[in-house]
């Protein structure tokens, strides 16, 4: 694309996360606007659209991608979803941004890279804590040596039920791994496995259990696991999705062989940096617009000005990573 054209947004979805995390952040960035969304509930995109000044709305994906207005495409649907419109938009000439876990499985992240190949189409994926401050401190203090070698990662996430688990006659499409690819583990973990891949290389061994203890759902609540990447280092993590409210955590520990970096994915806590001069805890702000940094890296590699990593190839690894663990591959 020129450096001198717009890029006009058209939205498959309109939900929770484009009003929060991504949607204002296309409307703030120079060259960037929103043209037109889409919903298979037409009221809903109707009023999504007029509360936000955008245009055009639709109820068939089709027709959004038809519309030569949108130039590019971003996918806010239910992962079950993604692949059937990433190939859509691709193979109309439209680049994709696709809400994270890529696909629900492997082999769609490999369908959609395939057509992205083919069509010379990008395909970018909405891992957008590798943009944010909070986590290019973390990458910064490893790269710098604040804590020698590293030589093990341990990853520890717990968090109780939410009121929506209870209520079997309607589940979360979270927990529907028909819908999601799996329970919250491949709703959450996603991110932590990108952020340790784009920190430390690719994982090229990855094994795990999993067990559904809290027997709300048919999906797996509770796992262990354990992966090797291609330097060597080693790691572990364990994920609970029906732990009591007193065993919450959301903690990486990166140990090193003069000290550990210690850091939460979800809830920001300060970063704690452990070493011969003690505790220190480091502070760093993100933006208002969580994903806006990456957006905004999307946006420039579109304009040709700059060149985005975050593409579906390297998205495909943490698929790759998560399905190995759950015994899919």
């Amino acid at each position: 694309m020129d450096n001198d054209k717009i890029i006009r947004w058209g939205f498959i979805g309109c939900g929770e996360v484009t009003k929060y995390k991504s949607g204002p952040a296309f409307q703030k960035i120079e060259n960037s606007e929103v043209v037109a969304v889409m919903s298979r509930d037409l009221q809903k995109a109707q009023t999504y659209a007029r509360e936000r000044g955008i245009a055009k709305w639709y109820d068939d994906a089709q027709q959004l991608v038809n519309d030569a207005e949108v130039n590019a495409v971003y996918i806010a649907t239910p992962p079950s979803s993604h692949a059937t419109y990433a190939i859509m938009a691709m193979k109309a000439g439209k680049p994709v941004y696709i809400e994270k876990p890529m696909a629900v499985t492997y082999e769609d992240c490999c369908r959609i890279n395939r057509v992205s190949h083919e069509t010379g189409v990008p395909c970018f994926v909405a891992y957008y804590r590798r943009y944010l401050p909070y986590f290019q401190k973390v990458k910064q203090l490893v790269e710098e040596g604040a804590i020698g070698r590293v030589i093990n990662l341990q990853v520890r996430f717990a968090q109780p039920p939410r009121d929506l688990d209870y209520n079997k006659s309607s589940l979360p499409w979270r927990v529907q791994p028909d819908i999601s690819g799996g329970g919250y583990f491949y709703d959450l973990a996603p991110h932590q496995i990108d952020l340790l891949q784009e920190m430390f290389g690719c994982i090229l061994e990855a094994s795990g259990y999993k067990s559904n203890r809290g027997k709300l759902y048919a999906a797996e609540d509770t796992l262990s696991a354990c992966f090797q990447f291609e330097n060597g280092l080693v790691g572990s993590g364990s994920w609970c999705f029906v732990a009591h409210e007193s065993a919450r955590e959301d903690r990486i520990e990166i140990i090193g062989d003069k000290g550990m970096i210690c850091f939460s994915v979800y809830t920001y806590d300060p970063i704690a940096l452990h070493t011969e001069r003690g505790r220190e805890e480091i502070m760093v702000e993100n933006p208002t617009y969580v994903q806006q940094p990456l957006i905004q890296a999307v946006v420039d590699h579109l304009l040709g000005k700059s060149v985005c990593g975050c593409d579906g190839e390297s998205a495909t690894l943490t698929n790759w990573v998560m399905d190995k663990i759950l015994g899919k591959l």
